[in-house]
């Protein structure tokens, strides 16, 4: 039995060499001096499926300003910055799509009253970069759309307690948005420290300034998140402004709006929603939507207080 399992080993090893002999000098096979074709670029872009996506570069704006104020574009850092926010929130395009849904119902109300308090109207992106206009909570605490920190909305006139938190009081809450950042302006005198300051403080853009030795916002090392925080902003009213470059195609009646809601003057306690709502033809589901900072069951309403319920005409 041994030696017929040699022969049949010394038979294979024969086949094998005999192979390999034959791939190496046959003319038409794989010798070692032959190499297929290298494509050509067109060729390779030719053969791609015609349905893959295709991933855009944009050309970013010569002199995008933020309140008036001038973007050093030639700064290489500066413009990096701003064009990787423009690509984050381009192609991130479910987000981008959905606030610009949402901006239809809340731009209106944020723009006029900007305006009237004297603040530009590129701050309704920081409204915008801070929540994506939702009433979301920050890990550290901070709630509502312009993500107040309860400190600071006591001392900008929002109340938190119990029963109500008005961080979650859309307009309320953009009032004392606008009282901040007339606040920060009569500290800094300029827009662009103003919007930083909305996210690290007033005292920690100030620290940072006199440890630089540096007044200009794009010229101070910072943090992640303060560092990225304007181009974000800066991104977004690019992005907003020029929707069609960036591929988005959005119609009127493509946005969000919010439906007539009627106003009810509350002078006395509630001790339940759910019942005050239905006998007014509601119910609980939109006492909760259209007036979030109702946070309870019930309110109650001190002596000389006086609150506003809206609720859909």
């Amino acid at each position: 039995m041994a030696s017929k399992h040699i022969a049949y080993l010394y038979v294979l090893v024969l086949l094998q060499f005999l192979f390999i002999g034959y791939l190496w000098f046959n003319p038409t096979g794989n010798s070692r001096d032959h190499q297929p074709p290298a494509n050509t670029n067109a060729e390779i872009r030719a053969a791609k499926p015609a349905d893959l996506p295709k991933v855009w570069i944009f050309d970013l704006p010569e002199q995008p300003e933020f309140a008036g104020e001038k973007v050093p574009m030639d700064d290489p850092d500066v413009y990096e910055r701003f064009e990787r926010e423009v690509y984050v929130n381009a192609y991130w395009e479910s987000n981008t799509l959905l606030m610009m849904k949402r901006a239809g119902k809340f731009f209106p109300f944020i723009e006029q009253t900007l305006k009237e308090n004297g603040i530009p109207e590129d701050f309704k992106y920081v409204a915008l970069i801070e929540s994506g206009l939702m009433n979301v909570t920050s890990p550290v605490g901070a709630k509502g759309f312009w993500q107040f920190m309860k400190g600071t909305a006591g001392d900008f006139g929002l109340e938190v307690s119990m029963d109500v938190d008005e961080r979650y009081h859309f307009e309320k809450s953009t009032l004392a948005a606008c009282k901040y950042l007339r606040s920060a302006f009569g500290k800094f005198g300029n827009w662009t420290s103003v919007a930083a300051s909305y996210n690290m403080g007033i005292a920690g853009i100030t620290r940072r300034k006199n440890e630089q030795l540096s007044p200009n916002y794009y010229d101070l090392y910072l943090n992640e998140e303060t560092s990225r925080y304007l181009f974000r902003a800066l991104a977004l009213k690019e992005i907003f402004e020029h929707p069609g470059k960036y591929g988005f195609e959005l119609q009127q009646d493509d946005l969000y709006e919010l439906p007539s809601l009627r106003e009810i003057e509350i002078e006395e306690s509630i001790d339940n929603l759910a019942e005050w709502a239905r006998e007014r033809d509601s119910n609980y589901k939109e006492v909760k939507i259209y007036n979030p900072w109702l946070i309870n069951k019930q309110l109650n309403v001190k002596k000389g207080q006086t609150y506003i319920i809206k609720l859909p005409v």
